[in-house]
């Protein structure tokens, strides 16, 4: 498998990257580069956009969204009330439960892989890693399929990036996300660091090369698309759509509902940019591998999640995007229904939970259920191929759809079906 690195594209990398492939969102050309498809015949769907909130290092399903209360295998765990009658979520959940009217649950997904690496890579793009081909993340899907519309910044974005960020696989380099941080500070790479007659001068100088280098080289020139890709870069630094990442233009009461964190100003950010046409945002939110001290440390990251998780939800609705926007919580994997000597949970891939909000989902149900002894395999097993062709379809790609890699080999979006019930 290829090493999923850390290839941030920024205003820089733009110009080092060999070859200077074109990047669908920059240029007038990236309604061809990008495949998007305002052609008739394309499937129409609520939802144009994804926001997944990635909850790094595999969140306990028990001190989430499937507790257990008064089973051994809760360890203390208590359990809240939500708005849906018989659906109950686990203590720190509270801003959460008054929105589960939106939101589904699946209980009982189930996965082959128990490794971060290699668990990040199947829930990101709902295939087991393989050495004879990347896959492409659900958002790089989107950003290839769905319509580039007239946005000039990053169509793939992720905000608060982890260890192994979302990636567009065969589909191309061009359609890894965009990785950036907190929102309170500015977004990385996007403002001249000379005077603006400076940089004028530059870009005359930068001409001049390219015109030199262009004689008797003009099928080389065009197929690298470099004038495109340069022009695309300087666009995205003049655009008032960068204004998506500063949260600090909405009000302080909003502000504060999704919580004054790095990952509540992400959530935010998330809408924010969902209304300029960003196709999919990843955010992030770390420090889930809890082998050590598992229920201390859940009870702290649900003070973060929960009210962003929450806001994001209820603000979307508030404002008539949340059936045109699919809203997903998850991580890599489980934890084990047992707690180790160090107070922690162990990675545990055969029966764990997520989270599916708006995007045509209904909200409201379970599906799926583990046992309350953890020995038994969770009913109504849900596989990761089975997720992921349900999130497709739910942004109206079809997840059989035949691609060919670039050595030629077939691979289908997704291997798997819609879950059963969940789309509206």
């Amino acid at each position: 498998m290829e090493p999923l690195n850390d290839r941030r594209p920024d205003r820089r990398g733009f110009l080092r990257v060999a070859g200077l492939a074109g990047v669908s969102w920059l240029t007038p050309l990236g309604h061809w580069l990008a495949r998007a498809a305002d052609a008739p015949g394309k499937p129409s769907a609520s939802a144009r956009s994804i926001i997944l909130l990635w909850l790094q290092g595999g969140p306990s399903q028990l001190e989430t969204f499937d507790p257990h209360p008064g089973s051994a295998i809760a360890g203390g765990t208590g359990a809240i009330p939500t708005t849906e009658k018989g659906i109950q979520l686990a203590t720190g959940l509270e801003h959460t439960a008054g929105e589960m009217a939106s939101i589904s649950l699946i209980r009982s997904m189930v996965s082959k892989e128990g490794d971060h690496e290699r668990g990040s890579y199947t829930l990101k793009t709902g295939f087991r890693p393989d050495p004879t081909v990347v896959h492409p993340s659900v958002g790089a899907i989107c950003c290839h399929e769905l319509p580039a519309g007239g946005t000039d910044i990053p169509r793939h974005v992720s905000i608060l990036s982890g260890q192994w960020p979302s990636r567009g696989g065969y589909l191309g380099a061009q359609y890894d996300a965009f990785q950036t941080g907190d929102p309170a500070g500015p977004v990385p790479d996007t403002s001249s660091d000379v005077s603006a007659g400076r940089e004028q001068l530059r870009m005359k100088d930068l001409e001049v090369v390219e015109d030199a280098f262009a004689r008797g080289r003009e099928r080389r020139v065009e197929a690298t698309l470099h004038r495109e890709t340069v022009a695309g870069a300087r666009r995205m630094m003049r655009s008032e759509q960068l204004r998506a990442f500063d949260v600090s233009r909405e009000p302080l009461a909003l502000r504060r509902s999704y919580g004054e964190t790095p990952f509540g100003r992400a959530c935010l950010a998330a809408r924010r940019l969902t209304e300029v046409g960003v196709r999919c945002v990843e955010v992030t939110l770390a420090g889930w591998d809890t082998h050590a001290n598992n229920h201390d440390q859940h009870r702290e990251l649900l003070k973060t999640l929960d009210p962003a998780f929450a806001a994001l939800i209820r603000d979307l609705r508030e404002r008539g995007a949340l059936e045109r926007t699919l809203v997903v919580c998850m991580g890599e994997f489980g934890r084990t229904p047992t707690i180790n000597r160090a107070g922690g949970r162990d990675h545990w891939p055969a029966g764990f939970s997520l989270a599916l909000a708006g995007g045509g989902i209904r909200g409201g149900q379970v599906v799926g259920a583990t046992d309350p002894e953890g020995k038994q395999e969770p009913a109504n097993p849900v596989g990761v191929g089975d997720l992921h062709a349900t999130l497709l379809a739910a942004v109206g790609i079809d997840p059989a759809k035949v691609n060919q890699t670039p050595i030629g080999r077939t691979v289908r979006f997704a291997d798997g079906k819609p879950v059963s019930g969940l789309l509206g």
